[in-house]
Order: C-alpha cells, then structure tokens, then sequence
C-alpha cells in the first residue's frame, strides 16, 4: 500500500485573484472559508486530488514551492487561456517519449505549474 498525496496547498498574496484564475481556466469549485482564512479547492473529476489556497498569517518566505501538473486534453487550448488571464508560458509543448506531454506556465503571481497530456 502506498502513500498517495491527498491534498495540496498554494500560498499566495493574493488568493482572491489566483483562485478566480483557476476558477476561469479549469471551472475548479472554490469555496471561500473566511472564518479560516481559507479557500477550499474541489478539482473535479474521479482520482483529482484537491486542495486549499490561503495567505498565511506570518511574513514572508513562505516555504514549498511546488510545481502540480493539471490533466487537459488539450495543451494549446489551455496555453491560450492561461496567457488570456495574465499567466505566462514557459514551455510551449514537450513530449515525454511513451507517456505523454506538458506544457509549463506560470500564474499572475509567479508559481510554476504544469499542464499534463496524456498519450493515447
């Protein structure tokens, strides 16, 4: 029996903002929690793995900086919607030979993420 990851978190200056990009590009579920400073992050879909997205209440740095790569089926559609709302490419397209092919972006605040094609 393994240890999969259940759960995932983004820290951000701004989580309003980074959550209703998310919101816009993947029609993610976000629930804002005020009572806990908290947005509580439903993906969708069967197997996706949820998470939270918040500012946390000491200073700066902010350990963890992580790279999640996000299923789509198709990477230049999504790579358009991204630039559309102020997220920028960094890889175009590359393939990972037998499995697949990504796509490397970042949103309005910087954090590197990764969009995930998976070979058919």
């Amino acid at each position: 029996m393994g240890r999969p990851v259940v759960h995932w978190e983004l820290m951000s200056k701004d989580p309003p903002r980074v959550a209703a990009f998310y919101e816009k590009i993947f029609g993610w579920k976000i629930q804002h929690m005020p009572e806990m400073n908290y947005r509580l992050v439903e993906t969708g879909g069967t197997g996706g793995i949820n998470g939270g997205i918040l500012r946390p209440e000491r200073e700066e740095p902010w350990p963890g900086n992580m790279t999640l790569y996000i299923d789509v089926d198709d990477l230049a559609a999504y790579r358009q919607r991204i630039l559309a709302e102020g997220g920028k490419i960094h890889v175009e397209e590359q393939e990972v030979p037998g499995m697949g092919s990504f796509s490397l972006f970042t949103h309005p605040e910087g954090r590197m993420m990764g969009l995930w094609k998976i070979k058919k």
